[in-house]
């Protein structure tokens, strides 16, 4: 039944609005109003490339999974010396630490956990789970000290159930204008669902949504429901108990909430303005308080809602979230940051939140693709999505090309599946239009990648699939248990790693990669977060434990409490005295990539080939150092291959790993390739040089 929540005592409101985000925001902002710090760099116009020449290769650590040294805190054992000169020998040269800062909810009875890996923020102050602010600012003390940035969060889209929202449901002040919530009137509230004893929120159905719709409460039901789970999630609206605000009266309240229901949505254009100031001062806070220079927008595609007539809430691509982000990125830039957004959607809204918003853009356009690649033995969509990147004019130097990260392998395809739905593509000598498409596409991933063909990875919902890289390349290889992996089977896991390697890194752009990469992390067994993903989050099993440094042998556990996951390459420590190891062949590849700055190349074409397996990216390379040559083979069989390089100087052609001439490139710009199974090269032609004769 739906029972009133208990009223708090004069005392404890005002503790409570001490202790909001707002309240520190809006304290932080003393610290930079009236300032000329504020006017010391440019940050209307994005610049991508300015930021990835700050920090070109990134390490993406995720608090929860990693296991500290015995005693320690997340952030001491990440501040650890042996650690630093590890990641920076390899070539590291920004740490983005995922979210730190306090999360989940707040009671009368005290903290509540968080929901969804620290993205549901209630603070500014670092969470207890990972240590305190002063281990924090030692970390960007010793990141610097070896020539590495550190990369915070802030979320725009939404909070957790903290201090502000306990707030906003009692009716406090301006509370609830951060929200986009609406008190329904108690006429009303029999259109309500029940909250459940013990529950904080009660999801609406689809037709008590319809309902208050129609009644003019909210804009309605939205165009994809984000973690969609029946019986959990099935739609983006919730309903709260009955609250008692601080005048004494008792309402009922709906709430937004695109992701989960302890992820209530900012509301980004209310009158109070109370969003703006809540994230402008959290960023504000993590550049001048912790020492971050960059910070990843969360979510930022989700900042505008709309109701519309004869259809679903404009919900994605609006042009309040286009504001929004040229609002808060320009703020980042105006401190003296970078900031980068990691956004799911279609190129058209990835392009032009790009022109005015965040400096980087996650690489969602080809990440799938490149794993379609390799499942099927076939580059064909991976091509398709680059070349489709540039006719959107999206430069790939703006963009951070990834290996795993914390999330599922996402199969959205939205660009397919919303905007582009009913226009025809030629895909493997056929028309098809988008959504078909992405049906063919989403349902090949699907079948290679999970399923009894690979039982240790699980589809997450509607999203995507969960799996580490390593368990990609194992799907990809037929290898359908983990526990039989062999001598040589790990050895060709770790050739393919390194092509997925090259295939990021020697492209213009940012490169990341995770903890779970660096020590070749294997799922965890569905059964060892059973209680974790109890509500369906099956994405815990790609979470699990890492020790980089190999300070804490013995732990079975992260300090987060994630099951250490099988390693096949070990710490980082081991590896870098093995010359054939993943991170000593990393390390290798990455300094070839920065002595040329192939990251600040700019890519001039993704030559047509006639293997169905072979990828090919030109680009020019900066201060006349020639033209580079990314060359990969995603199949397991061998290929010759002669393409003719358009405008292209002639001259020797130089193996950049091996170090090696392998030919001269003639006047007519013959290039032959010939490659090996899962194998890749990078060629540089020098252009004219004097003859050998």
């Amino acid at each position: 039944m739906t029972d009133k929540k208990p009223t708090l005592p004069p005392s404890a409101i005002e503790q409570l609005a001490a202790e909001s985000m707002l309240a520190q925001a809006r304290a932080m902002a003393v610290a930079f109003s009236g300032t000329g710090r504020m006017w010391q760099h440019p940050y209307a116009i994005p610049r991508p490339r300015s930021a990835s020449a700050i920090a070109p290769v990134w390490f993406t650590a995720y608090p929860a999974s990693i296991i500290t040294g015995e005693g320690e805190s997340v952030l001491k054992t990440l501040s650890d010396p042996s650690l630093w000169s590890a990641l920076s020998s390899i070539g590291i040269r920004g740490v983005h630490t995922g979210p730190m800062k306090r999360a989940g909810g707040w009671t009368p009875e005290g903290y509540t956990p968080t929901v969804d890996g620290h993205f549901d923020r209630i603070g500014f102050e670092i969470d207890p789970d990972f240590g305190s602010t002063d281990e924090y600012v030692a970390l960007s003390r010793m990141a610097a000290a070896h020539n590495v940035v550190v990369i915070d969060d802030v979320v725009p889209a939404h909070t957790g159930k903290g201090a502000d929202f306990r707030l906003a449901e009692m009716g406090h002040g301006d509370y609830p204008g951060l929200y986009h919530m609406v008190e329904i009137p108690e006429e009303d509230w029999p259109h309500l669902p029940e909250v459940a004893d013990g529950d904080d929120a009660a999801n609406l159905s689809p037709a008590q949504v319809d309902y208050l719709h129609d009644r003019g409460y909210i804009v309605g039901q939205l165009q994809r429901v984000i973690f969609f789970e029946p019986g959990v999630k099935e739609t983006d609206w919730s309903a709260t108990p009955v609250v008692v605000g601080t005048d004494g009266k008792a309402r009922r309240w709906v709430y937004l909430h695109y992701f989960k229901d302890g992820q209530p949505s900012l509301n980004w254009l209310d009158p109070s303005f109370a969003a703006q100031q809540l994230v402008v001062g959290d960023a504000l806070h993590s550049i001048d308080r912790l020492g971050a220079r960059g910070l990843r927008l969360d979510a930022n595609g989700f900042l505008g809602v709309e109701r519309r007539t004869g259809g679903p809430a404009w919900s994605e691509g609006h042009p309040l979230s286009l504001t929004g982000n040229a609002l808060l990125a320009g703020m980042i830039r105006k401190a003296g940051g970078f900031s980068f957004q990691e956004l799911n959607l279609t190129l058209d809204d990835i392009a032009a939140m790009s022109r005015a918003g965040a400096d980087l853009s996650y690489d969602f356009i080809t990440r799938p693709a490149y794993q379609h690649a390799l499942l099927t033995g076939d580059a064909e969509y991976l091509r398709m999505m680059l070349r489709m990147a540039h006719e959107y004019g999206i430069d790939p130097g703006s963009l951070i090309h990834a290996l795993q990260n914390h999330d599922e392998l996402t199969t959205e395809l939205v660009h397919f599946w919303t905007l582009h739905a009913n226009d025809m593509y030629t895909f493997g000598n056929q028309s098809w239009q988008g959504r078909t498409l992405r049906t063919h596409l989403r349902e090949t991933i699907h079948e290679r990648l999970a399923g009894t063909h690979a039982p240790y990875n699980h589809r997450f919902v509607t999203n995507g699939i969960a799996c580490t890289t390593v368990s990609v390349i194992t799907a990809a290889l037929d290898i359908t248990d983990l526990d039989a992996i062999t001598d040589e089977q790990l050895a060709l896991i770790r050739k393919i790693h390194l092509l997925l390697v090259m295939y990021n890194a020697f492209q213009p752009g940012v490169f990341a990669l995770s903890g779970w990469d660096l020590v070749g992390a294997l799922p965890l067994p569905l059964e060892a977060v059973a209680e974790r993903a109890a509500e369906g989050d099956v994405r815990w099993i790609e979470r699990g434990g890492y020790d980089l440094a190999g300070r804490h042998p013995e732990a079975d556990a992260s300090a987060g409490g994630l099951p250490r996951a099988r390693s096949l390459y070990g710490a980082l420590p081991a590896q870098l005295k093995d010359p054939d190891s993943f991170a000593s062949q990393l390390k290798h590849l990455l300094s070839v990539r920065e002595a040329y700055q192939i990251g600040a190349s700019h890519q001039i074409a993704i030559p047509d080939v006639a293997h169905p397996g072979l990828l090919v990216m030109v680009h020019e390379l900066p201060d006349g150092r020639g033209t580079q040559v990314t060359a990969l083979n995603f199949s397991g069989t061998a290929l010759e291959e002669q393409l003719t390089l358009q405008g292209v100087q002639p001259g020797p052609v130089v193996d950049m790993v091996a170090e090696t001439i392998t030919g001269d490139l003639a006047e007519d710009g013959l290039l032959t390739l010939a490659l090996g199974p899962y194998e890749g090269v990078s060629l540089r032609v020098v252009g004219a040089l004097p003859s050998m004769a």
